[in-house]
């Protein structure tokens, strides 16, 4: 059976880029722990194509703002089910989101986020 992923694009603050680095480092890390076949993370540098639509125009992303395009690979969808089940409740994911989610200075929106799963085409 073919390999499935997600795929997810967000805006970072360009201040607080070290710190998502580090979190996504070790986020990585329980992912595999959960299944996941690799775990990939990476900032935008040219993200305009004429005549298309851009990243930071799709997740509203403000002048100061890096854009993390990312994807986790899986041996299969049902894969995918089980960690998506499994690493929201691993209790050190609390402990590394929580610090970027804080409201106070928001480094990490998931209301702007945009992600989705996806199945071979070729």
């Amino acid at each position: 059976m073919a390999n499935y992923i997600d795929g997810f694009v967000l805006p970072v603050p360009r201040i607080h880029l070290n710190e998502y680095r580090r979190v996504a480092e070790t986020v990585a890390k329980i992912w595999k722990e959960h299944g996941a076949l690799a775990y990939f993370e990476y900032v935008g540098e040219d993200l305009q194509l004429e005549g298309t639509r851009s990243f930071p125009e799709l997740v509203d992303a403000k002048e100061d703002e890096a854009i993390v395009f990312g994807w986790v690979v899986f041996a299969s969808r049902e894969a995918r089910d089980l960690a998506n089940e499994r690493v929201p409740t691993d209790p050190r994911m609390t402990d590394l989101i929580a610090p970027l989610t804080d409201p106070s200075r928001m480094v990490f929106d998931a209301k702007r986020m945009v992600y989705g799963g996806f199945q071979p085409l070729f």
